[in-house]
């Protein structure tokens, strides 16, 4: 079966899924913490949608998820930061603990440039 995703870069498709899932988390998050009712509900159903797109579209994409490991991982960490400040307004301070350092950050998007280079990614 011809795959709809074949002619879509790597990187876009990456990109695409890592924001459905970072914002069906931070949706499912907001859920359970801000609302209740009926809305808890919908969002929860929001959140579901968004997490089962992002599940779909990264097991169509036409590419080895081992490969592009790094590249994902790289895109997952910058979404998640733009969407935690955007959903929650939550900016992360240097001197906070929880914030990964430049070492960390380094370690996880080295990886993801070299395979750009090498896989033609």
């Amino acid at each position: 079966m011809p795959n709809a995703l074949q002619g879509i870069p790597a990187v876009i498709l990456l990109l695409a899924a890592t924001i459905l899932e970072v914002s069906g988390d931070a949706i499912v998050r907001s859920a359970i913490y801000n609302h209740g009712g009926i809305v808890r509900l919908v969002l929860f159903f929001v959140g579901a949608v968004l997490l089962l797109g992002y599940g779909t579209l990264l097991n169509l994409a036409p590419l080895e998820f081992g490969k592009v490991v790094g590249l994902y991982l790289a895109t997952l960490f910058v979404v998640w930061q733009v969407i935690n400040f955007v959903a929650f307004r939550t900016l992360v301070v240097r001197n906070n603990p929880s914030r990964p350092s430049r070492r960390e950050e380094v370690f996880v998007m080295q990886p993801a440039q070299n395979r750009m280079r090498t896989d033609g990614i």
